[in-house]
């Protein structure tokens, strides 16, 4: 008799947590995908870029990345509009100075003036989604400095008001739908890639961290990128918090290049870039939306450590897979370094219908970031 009460005990225990797991899986099925955002690499209307500014980090700053802009404008133009957020009327008229004084043709460059905190536009810029009708609307995601980190030049915490509230200027101006996320979730754009077919690819450490979202458990994240992006398979690498700024974007060392290709680095590679073995091993084995492998294509970091062109050494090697993809070219980071010609040649076996050009992004490399992080596509209407 108590051999009987024990397995039926066993049999209620089991059925309450098949049940149990049943519903988890249940609420992620049921939720429902209400936005699409498209992959990166369908048609653009055109490319937004905040132009850096004296007015947070001073005119050295602002002078040494000047040239980087100038040539990413120089470069899209002929591929799409390009869209130029301005912090005021006076850097408004320097920009166009530049451009005029590089022959950079204005035809498809137009301004916005709205005051900001820095460059990065990935992180803090407006996520283009389509709704259920294939309308373009807008997302409007929360950020607060990458974590409320402290500047270490100044001491003082990043700021992020001014970030925050560009991408509802933007469809303001656009009269384009708002979709205001800031209470859901803490998300910078280069903290995800979408393959276009389903599949996000993250790191836990920029996402999940209490710096971001506290106590927000990964099946929640699931829930509102499947709503609001429209994917429903996720590759998850757990990052390593604190290494830098970001607490690791995926998009520094792991892309999808299309919807079939991840491009990242050999091993030792992304050994050195910081990433742990255990992510790698996960990255090497991931799947798609329907249980594939994806295709790799591996690209070197720098032969040498990044010097800036006034020739200070940072004392660390830089990335290529931080490129961005337009309607014809793809600007990659380059890097005055002789794997420079290396690395374009590799990407550009990915992309036979769109030029490769490499993009000096040295002095832009010892404020973290490179070519990626400083651009966001709007895709077509």
């Amino acid at each position: 008799m108590k051999k009987m009460n024990f397995i039926i005990l066993i049999l209620l225990t089991t059925i309450f947590s098949c049940q149990k797991d049943t519903k988890s899986i249940d609420v992620m099925s049921e939720t429902e995908v209400i936005y699409v955002m498209p992959e990166e690499s369908e048609t653009h209307e055109g490319t937004w870029l905040q132009w850096p500014h004296h007015y947070q980090y001073g005119m050295d700053y602002r002078n040494s990345l000047d040239a980087t802009w100038v040539s990413m404008t120089k470069e899209l133009v002929s591929s799409e509009n390009v869209h130029i957020i301005a912090y005021n009327q006076i850097e408004k008229d320097r920009i166009i100075t530049l451009l005029n004084t590089e022959n950079v043709p204005l035809t498809n460059v137009d301004f916005k003036i709205y005051e900001t905190d820095d460059t990065w536009v990935r992180d803090n810029g407006p996520i283009y989604v389509r709704d259920k009708n294939g309308n373009l609307v807008i997302e409007d995601w929360g950020f607060n400095g990458w974590g409320n980190k402290i500047d270490d030049a100044t001491g003082l915490l990043i700021q992020s008001s001014k970030y925050n509230a560009i991408p509802s200027k933007i469809a303001s101006d656009q009269g384009k739908t708002l979709i205001d996320l800031n209470l859901e979730m803490i998300n910078e754009g280069g903290s995800i890639e979408i393959d276009g077919n389903g599949t996000l690819m993250a790191c836990r450490s920029s996402i999940l961290n209490n710096n971001r979202n506290p106590n927000m458990s990964q099946e929640q994240a699931e829930i509102i990128f499947k709503k609001y992006l429209g994917v429903t398979n996720f590759v998850w690498l757990d990052g390593k918090a604190g290494t830098e700024i970001t607490d690791q974007h995926i998009d520094g060392f792991a892309r999808f290049g299309d919807s079939n290709t991840i491009v990242t680095m050999e091993q030792n590679d992304l050994l050195n870039f910081d990433v742990q073995q255990s992510d790698i091993d996960k990255l090497f084995t991931a799947k798609n939306k329907n249980g594939s492998s994806y295709n790799f294509l591996k690209v070197p970091l720098t032969q040498n450590n990044v010097s800036t062109t006034n020739g200070k050494n940072l004392g660390y090697k830089g990335s290529y897979v931080n490129y961005y993809i337009s309607n014809t070219k793809i600007l990659v980071p380059n890097y005055n370094d002789p794997n420079d010609a290396k690395a374009n040649a590799i990407i550009q076996t990915l992309y036979p219908t769109r030029t490769v050009v490499g993009i000096d992004v040295r002095n832009l490399y010892e404020n973290g970031g490179m070519v990626h992080c400083v651009t966001q596509q709007q895709p077509i209407d």
